[in-house]
């Protein structure tokens, strides 16, 4: 519960540093900065949030063996 909420306020941080970069003219120091943690943070969070959702078929089998591997 607190990895996806962490996640989900994580996902939100950054999607604004990103908005705020592309729509208000900062300084170059603050957009690449954010280019180089926010975006990475972005994937990152948005992946554990979509991979941490088990489809119907496979709830079984994480389970029976929770770590597959991938």
């Amino acid at each position: 519960m607190v990895n996806k909420t962490l996640c989900i306020v994580l996902l939100i941080i950054s999607t604004i540093a990103i908005l705020a970069c592309l729509v208000v003219n900062l300084e170059a120091w603050i957009v690449y900065s954010v280019a180089i943690i926010g975006i990475p943070l972005w994937v990152l969070s948005f992946g554990l949030l979509t991979m941490a959702k088990p489809r119907a078929e496979d709830k079984e089998e994480r389970v029976k063996e929770p770590f597959t591997g991938y």
